[in-house]
């Protein structure tokens, strides 16, 4: 059968035609009819241009997926930064099935089921000391949304009711909901809303010129966090609830943070009475080599949100760790009293929970965690090979986690698709494209060959862009 490309003149309906015969022939269930692909309204993405010559995947296993013409296609990316032990777990699809059957849901609302809180008790036996309670949502976004509250919530428990400020960051992302997009800094998200939170300020990015290609975190940039004390100055520190960053940024374009920078965050805030909050979606679960990005670089935040591979995308699920004395300020009225006015209907739920359980157990038994920090030499190395590619304008990593960011070309944003097109469709390769920028986080259990695989399917396609 002919692979078609970004190139091709074939017809796609024939070649979807094809497809389909073969699929009955093979007793398989049939390719999506095209008169099926209008209803979904497909989130982040150019949903008219994906509709004409439709990137389908039909299947996952280990660090594949299959597509709908039949391909094996590498994941560079961990399905969304999430699927951190590889797809097709077994282990994990029996969890969920052995829960659905016991207890399929219970609500967590003045009732309780075990496997929260004995997720709960696994979770804070890796985060760093004093982050001992967990609060748990469905996503990133909710996370986000539950710390914000927690934080001017405890404040005004304190007695310090006017703390309602929160700082964030320039390329910073923490989610779509409104107080995810209002503290996030990327103008992509925010321009169409003209609803978001008041009250918010950021601090610029810590990508300074002169750290191109540097090798983990840059040495120079530490300074940057001395902004902070700048808007304490302009909005006082009386109105001030939290800062929240992103320890590594992700989405923003994979920004690395300069040596002792979060050190010196953590100094000031806590200097002036003022949450941090660490946005730990995407790099919990052993995306830099340790459970958190806290344990790596040592800094405890106040609050820290987590989901993606909490259950290794299987289900979805959030948590957020809170530290002993937020916590403690919220138990200290009537007894009988609910002392935290906010959830979901799916916190904590069970399938979740199990799913969530059984990802942990993987993580220990294959030591996946120790796994991403011994790679990181040789992705390290991988990555950084690309540098004598014309095109490429940056190469920035830490752990498993990286960015190759291309030189722009006349239209921003069009060779960080071209690439991210010919790595599908000429590379069977999953890499994901933020603007001119190629994000990479690859499943942790990526082996040495299987790198090298995927910066060749990169070198081979950025080598297209013409200079």
């Amino acid at each position: 059968m002919q692979r078609y490309t970004i190139e091709t003149d074939i017809s796609l309906k024939y070649i979807f035609l094809k497809l389909s015969i073969i699929s009955l022939i093979q007793n398989e269930t049939p390719i999506m009819p095209w008169n099926e692909l209008d209803a979904f309204w497909m989130p982040f993405t150019s949903n008219r241009e994906f509709k004409s010559a439709p990137r389908m995947l039909t299947s996952a296993q280990g660090m594949h997926f299959t597509s709908d013409d039949g391909r094996k296609i590498l994941d560079g990316t961990a399905g969304l930064w999430c699927v951190n032990a590889g797809h097709g777990r077994e282990e994990i699809a029996k969890a969920a099935y052995d829960q659905l059957k016991e207890l399929d849901f219970a609500s967590a609302f003045q009732m309780g089921h075990p496997r929260p809180f004995q997720l709960a008790e696994r979770l804070i036996q890796h985060t760093p000391e004093g982050l001992d309670h967990v609060f748990f949502t469905n996503s990133g976004s909710e996370s986000v949304e539950t710390a914000l509250k927690i934080a001017v919530a405890y404040h005004r428990l304190n007695g310090n009711g006017s703390k309602t400020k929160f700082i964030g960051r320039e390329k910073g992302y923490h989610g779509t909901n409104l107080g995810g997009i209002s503290v996030g800094g990327l103008g992509s998200n925010r321009k169409d809303f003209n609803c978001l939170i008041p009250g918010v300020d950021h601090l610029q990015h810590t990508w300074i010129k002169g750290s191109e290609f540097t090798k983990g975190q840059p040495a120079k940039g530490a300074e940057l966090a001395d902004e902070l004390e700048s808007l304490i100055a302009l909005h006082s520190a009386d109105n001030i609830a939290a800062v929240i960053v992103e320890p590594v940024v992700g989405a923003g374009g994979v920004f690395i943070p300069p040596q002792g920078y979060l050190e010196r965050l953590r100094e000031i805030t806590r200097q002036h009475d003022i949450l941090l909050i660490f946005d730990e979606v995407i790099t919990g679960f052993g995306r830099i080599g340790k459970p958190f990005a806290a344990n790596r670089f040592q800094v405890t935040p106040d609050l820290l949100t987590t989901a993606k591979g909490l259950t290794n995308g299987a289900i979805p699920m959030g948590a957020v760790f809170a530290h002993n004395k937020i916590h403690q300020a919220f138990m200290n009225g009537p007894e009988s009293s609910i002392e935290l006015f906010h959830g979901y209907t799916y916190s904590g739920h069970p399938v979740a929970s199990a799913v969530a359980l059984a990802t942990l157990d993987i993580y220990q038994h294959e030591g996946l965690f120790e796994q991403a920090l011994a790679l990181e030499h040789c992705w390290q190395e991988g990555l950084h090979s690309l540098s004598d590619l014309k095109a490429v304008k940056d190469i920035r990593n830490i752990g498993l986690i990286g960015a190759v960011e291309l030189h722009p070309g006349d239209q921003p944003g069009q060779r960080g698709k071209q690439v991210f097109l010919d790595c599908y469709w000429q590379q069977n390769t999953l890499v994901r494209g933020i603007g001119d920028t190629l994000a990479l986080s690859p499943p942790l259990i990526i082996n040495e060959q299987q790198i090298h695989q995927l910066v060749e399917a990169l070198r081979t396609a950025i080598s297209k862009i013409p200079t």
